[in-house]
């Protein structure tokens, strides 16, 4: 009697759990189509190039991760030192190219007065 009981309550929670999720995916599903997904904004001296490197070195990371075995690992993690190396470098280069851009305006009116 004692364990049929357990039993039935066992199977209302998950089925509460299973309706719950339903619900949850549904809701998820139809925002992402009506409202897209979440943009993440990226400061706007940082080119796509750049953008599109930094997203290589996140699936460099995601492969260390899943490296199985230590040389594999080894591997994937020199990989992603010299693509992380890459980003610094051209964020440094895409932020200089910004600074410049913004002084170009500056200099050639102090040109102007003088």
């Amino acid at each position: 009697m004692f364990q049929d009981l357990q039993d039935l309550l066992k199977e209302e929670e998950t089925s509460m759990q299973a309706d719950r999720e339903g619900v949850k995916k549904a809701l998820t599903s139809t925002c992402q189509e009506v409202l897209g997904r979440n943009k993440h904004h990226h400061k706007e001296w940082i080119s796509m190039e750049t953008l599109n490197m930094i997203q290589e070195t996140k699936n460099e990371k995601t492969a260390i991760n899943n490296s199985g075995t230590r040389a594999e690992k080894a591997k994937a993690q020199a990989e992603y030192t010299e693509a992380n190396k890459q980003v610094k470098k051209s964020i440094r280069t895409d932020k200089q190219k910004y600074v410049e851009e913004l002084a170009t305006p500056g200099e050639k009116l102090q040109e102007k007065e003088i």
